[in-house]
């Protein structure tokens, strides 16, 4: 299959999105996490025990919910993208461990492995997440008992 030059920058922009998704998770920067979503974005996290909901209202679970977690590193592999003109679909796979310390300092580490199933739709900023749906597929490790 032969890719126009449109669908090869389309791809290329599509990545930049999902590795911006990925670093502003893991730094925690909520401002740049923004430019990842459309204003009422779909998402849902509760396959791996998140909420589900509009995108201002997951936003604001995020934040406090990564808060425990000094440490997240999300690895994205795998992308499949389905173009079709200014909408797409992708299924990302995601490799995400996650440090969290307990009251008494001690720490563990867990990985959560998932695919991201994405709608995305081209907009006058780029490409953004309209609806982004969490399959979590794996849990490796365990929380600390608090």
């Amino acid at each position: 299959m032969t890719l126009s030059p449109q669908q090869i920058s389309d791809r290329i922009e599509i990545d930049d999105l999902l590795t911006r998704y990925a670093k502003a998770i893991d730094t925690k920067d909520y401002e740049l996490l923004d430019t990842c979503f459309i204003p009422d974005a779909d998402v849902d996290y509760v396959s791996s025990g998140g909420i589900a909901g509009k995108y201002p209202e997951v936003r604001a679970w995020l934040e406090k919910a990564l808060a425990i977690f000094p440490v997240t590193v999300h690895s994205l592999s795998n992308s499949e993208i389905e173009l079709d003109g200014d909408s797409a679909q992708g299924r990302t796979l995601v490799t995400n461990p996650m440090l969290i310390r307990d009251g008494e300092g001690k720490e563990a580490i867990f990985t959560v492995y998932a695919y991201y199933e994405d709608d995305l739709v081209r907009t006058a900023d780029g490409w953004r997440i309209a609806r982004r749906f969490e399959r979590q597929v794996l849990l490796d490790g365990n929380l600390p008992g608090s």
